[in-house]
């Protein structure tokens, strides 16, 4: 079942027409579960207005991962985490290790997409060519999909995904029809939460941790992350150890940083902080030090992902951590 809001937003989707949709927003909110809902509710043989009935052959299809009348455009690395199936030449390939799995939409796996659009539907109620996220395709794989989306096959829908719409062409953003994830409620959220097996004094120090955002929050508790212990760690860091950090790899490190520096900016400029409890934060920093421990900060996070050392790379974001939580303007 749906988390309530996603089941809200479907049912408002499936009541209007279209042959292409956007679903954009912050990532955590449920857009790949909204888009998923989405293209099951389209093809499913029995449909509702709240969207697949989930008993019919069709539903089992795509329960299994094996629906005809349906293509999944993802990177190979987000395909394997949910568990779809590459194609077989990519499969190969990735297992005789001559290359690893793409972090973006291949243009191969686009092209078969494509060809997947002109041919007839299998079950008879269309297709639907599932996007996700649809900021990795890069400009080759975007100017493909198009294409298609100028001249789409009659009997085939879209549905396109995505953390960054920005950063998707201007071209393909005002060939769908949009709509903006919605936020759920702290309850919402936090009852989600345990549904899914977290406890519920952690619940909301999960949810703060990740923004208010519920999946986010599910990911950083399956990542091993303690409500309580994010909460002691910034007044730690700012005093000198950085000992919290110590397990965490460069990437959590580097995103933790940037949420603690966006709520010390935040705090400052009078707004209420969103990753953090007021409580929580270390005394009120310099904000010209802050700004620039921003910069910084952003310009690590481009890098991150390929540290020369790691151990060097976390030792030195904790000297900059503290320099800048603790950096005093000089008296004239």
């Amino acid at each position: 079942m749906a988390a309530p809001w996603i089941q809200a937003q479907l049912r408002q989707l499936l009541a209007q027409r279209g042959h292409a949709w956007l679903l954009h927003g912050p990532s955590g909110l449920g857009q790949y579960a909204l888009g998923l809902g989405l293209a099951q509710a389209w093809l499913c043989d029995r449909p509702t207005p709240d969207g697949a009935c989930g008993q019919c052959d069709s539903c089992h299809q795509l329960e299994v991962r094996s629906h005809t009348d349906l293509a999944v455009l993802m990177p190979e690395t987000v395909m394997l985490e949910l568990g779809w199936p590459l194609s077989e030449k990519a499969q190969a390939d990735i297992d005789d290790k001559k290359r690893k799995p793409s972090k973006e939409i291949r243009v191969d796996a686009m092209r078969d997409a494509l060809e997947f659009a002109q041919r007839t539907s299998g079950r008879g109620r269309g297709k639907v060519m599932l996007v996700y996220p649809a900021e990795r395709m890069n400009q080759i794989t975007a100017n493909a999909l198009l294409k298609t989306l100028e001249e789409p096959p009659g009997d085939v829908r879209f549905v396109l995904a995505t953390e960054a719409a920005h950063q998707l062409l201007p071209t393909i953003r005002s060939r769908c029809q949009g709509h903006t994830l919605t936020w759920p409620t702290s309850a919402e959220a936090e009852a989600w939460l345990q549904e899914q097996g977290v406890a519920a004094t952690a619940a909301p120090g999960l949810l703060r941790a990740a923004g208010g955002r519920p999946e986010d929050a599910l990911r950083l508790h399956q990542a091993g992350l303690d409500a309580q212990a994010w909460a002691r760690w910034p007044k730690a860091l700012a005093k000198g150890d950085g000992s919290a950090l110590a397990d965490w790899s460069p990437a959590r490190v580097v995103e933790s940083l940037q949420k603690l520096c966006h709520d010390l900016l935040a705090v400052h400029s009078g707004a209420e902080p969103r990753f953090f409890a007021a409580a929580d934060l270390p005394p009120p920093a310099d904000p010209k030090a802050l700004s620039s421990w921003w910069r910084d900060l952003a310009a690590t996070s481009r890098t991150v992902e390929h540290p020369f050392n790691a151990g060097l790379m976390l030792e030195d974001l904790v000297t900059r951590a503290r320099s800048a939580l603790n950096w005093q303007p000089q008296s004239r």
